[in-house]
C-alpha cells in the first residue's frame, strides 16, 4: 500500500497515532496493536479510487484517517485536511511538520466553511455520518466532474437506500460500493464512490437549501418565490 520510499513516513505516523494520537484521545488505546491493518492499510486502500494528481479534501479528519494516509502514500495527490476541533488540528499540523509533508494543509473548521470558496476532484471521509447528512457537506466542495469518495462500513447498502430522495435532490448519479482489500484486511474496505448525475448541469457554487446546483431550473423556480437559502446543520465525527 505503500512505496517502499515512503514506507518510513507510515511508520513514523503509525508511532505518532500510538503515542501522541493516543494520549490526546485521538486513538483509543485497544486500537494502538492494530494500527495498521485497521488504519493505515484500511485507508491507503482508498487511494485506489483516487485518480492521479487529484486535489483531495477529507472532511472530519480527525486524527488524519484517511487523509494524511493518503498524503503519505501518494505523492501526487494535493490534500486538505478540514477538521473543527482544535486539539484535533494541532496533532494534524504537528504530525505534518513531522512528516515533513508539502503536499498537506490542514483547515481549522467544518466543511461548510468552504462552501462556496473551494471545491475538490475527490472529497473523503472515513465514520463521519450517514450518507443522508454526508452529502449536505461534501457535494458543495465537489467539482462538477469529481468524486465523493467516502469510508464506510457493511451497513452502506442500507445508508444508500436511506438516502434516496437526498440523492436525488443533490442530482448526484448513482452510487458505487467497493470492497477494497479482501483478503488483504479483516474486514476489508467498503469504500461509497458518488459523482454527479449530469456535470454539465453544476453550476458552482450550489444553492443549499435544497441541494441543488445553482443555474439548474428548479433553482430558478424556487428562487423566483424569493425563497432564501439555509446552511447546513452542524457535523459531528465519530473518534477513529
Amino acid at each position: 500500500m505503500f512505496p517502499s520510499a515512503r514506507l518510513p513516513l507510515a511508520e513514523r505516523y503509525a508511532e505518532l497515532l500510538a503515542t501522541d494520537g493516543v494520549v490526546r484521545g485521538l486513538i483509543g488505546p485497544r486500537e494502538a496493536p492494530r494500527l495498521w491493518d485497521r488504519h493505515l492499510v484500511n485507508c491507503a486502500l482508498l487511494g485506489d479510487l483516487v485518480p492521479e494528481g487529484s486535489t483531495v479534501c477529507d472532511i472530519g479528519s480527525g486524527a488524519g484517517l484517511p487523509g494524511l494516509v493518503l498524503a503519505i502514500a501518494r505523492a501526487d495527490l494535493r490534500i486538505t485536511l478540514v477538521e473543527p476541533l482544535l486539539r484535533r488540528t494541532t496533532f494534524l499540523e504537528e504530525a505534518v511538520a513531522d512528516l515533513g509533508l508539502d503536499n498537506v494543509e490542514v483547515v481549522r473548521g467544518r466543511a461548510e466553511a468552504l462552501h462556496g470558496h473551494r471545491t475538490f476532484a475527490v472529497v473523503t471521509s472515513r465514520a463521519v455520518a450517514p450518507l443522508d447528512r454526508l452529502l449536505g457537506w461534501s457535494m458543495p466542495l465537489v467539482d462538477p466532474t469529481g468524486t465523493l469518495v467516502a469510508m464506510k462500513g457493511s451497513s452502506v447498502h442500507e445508508e444508500i437506500a436511506a438516502a434516496r430522495p437526498v440523492l436525488e435532490r443533490w442530482g448526484c448519479a448513482d452510487p458505487e460500493v467497493r470492497i477494497l482489500g479482501d483478503g488483504v484486511v479483516d474486514p476489508p474496505t467498503y469504500a461509497l464512490r458518488v459523482a454527479w448525475a449530469d456535470p454539465a448541469q453544476v453550476s458552482l457554487p450550489l444553492a443549499e437549501d435544497r441541494g441543488t446546483p445553482r443555474g439548474s431550473a428548479s433553482a430558478r423556480k424556487r428562487g423566483s418565490r424569493g425563497r432564501r437559502s439555509r446552511g447546513h446543520g452542524n457535523h459531528g465525527r465519530r473518534e477513529s
